[in-house]
């Protein structure tokens, strides 16, 4: 049995801390905390894992992995004690693999090619699935430098979210961004905004923002975040095989 289905207690008191980061965050910045969606990023623990915090209510969970995604909901979805849980993927999305995830039906968070609009609108198509997807934004680096953590130039958007409202199979849901490293996130997520507020003007149903993670989810709300992907703050520290820490 996993570390954190062993704690539970300690698993409750994370759940609590964190949707309480948000509450107070959301709050400070005058909004609603009912319009912040807290997404479990379960990336390296096991399904005993997320059986257990399903059991405390939370319902969205997300994988930085294809296969680690099928696994854990295929697990999942055998157990009847289980509730219907709604699966996302964070991490990068290589054509070749969009198969298993239209046909799970997960939210795709990580889309940043015109190449990967059309393999998941195609997968969509043979599974009879409308996906929700994000576009992906690279905010930079702290000197400005695109790159450092993946994700389409800001340049690229409308482009990208022009595709994906024109395939009938795909439902863009808005943008998601991951801070730059080794800078303050809160300017990034303003930065951000305004790329969400310029794509509502072509796209007003785009309404949500994937964005801020455990160290910096309340500079996201503040920004006007819709949805934070927090794994650390919830499941504890473990030495992770790729990606950055959620």
């Amino acid at each position: 049995m996993s570390p954190v289905a062993e704690n539970r207690p300690s698993l409750a008191e994370n759940l609590r801390a964190v949707r309480a980061r948000i509450d107070d965050a959301a709050r400070a910045a005058g909004r609603d905390p009912a319009e912040v969606r807290l997404l479990a990023v379960s990336k390296t623990w096991s399904a005993d894992d997320v059986r257990a915090l399903a059991a405390l209510g939370q319902r969205h969970f997300a994988e930085n992995r294809v296969q680690e995604l099928a696994g854990k909901a295929a697990a999942l979805a055998e157990d009847p004690a289980v509730p219907e849980l709604h699966w996302h993927l964070v991490g990068q999305l290589q054509r070749n693999k969009v198969t298993p995830v239209a046909r799970l039906g997960a939210t795709v968070h990580s889309v940043d090619r015109a190449s990967l609009v059309t393999a998941l609108a195609r997968a969509a198509e043979r599974e009879q699935r409308v996906l929700d997807v994000y576009v992906q934004v690279d905010l930079g680096g702290p000197e400005g430098e695109l790159g450092s953590r993946g994700g389409a130039a800001p340049a690229d958007v409308p482009g990208l979210a022009d595709a994906i409202a024109g395939a009938p199979e795909l439902r863009l849901r808005g943008l998601m961004a991951v801070a730059p490293r080794g800078a303050e996130p809160a300017p990034a997520f303003q930065r951000l905004a305004g790329l969400a507020t310029r794509l509502r003007a072509d796209h007003p149903d785009a309404t949500d923002t994937s964005a801020g993670m455990s160290g910096d989810l309340e500079a996201a709300v503040t920004a006007g975040a819709t949805v934070v992907r927090v794994g650390t703050a919830l499941f504890g520290t473990r030495p992770l095989t790729s990606g950055a820490e959620q």
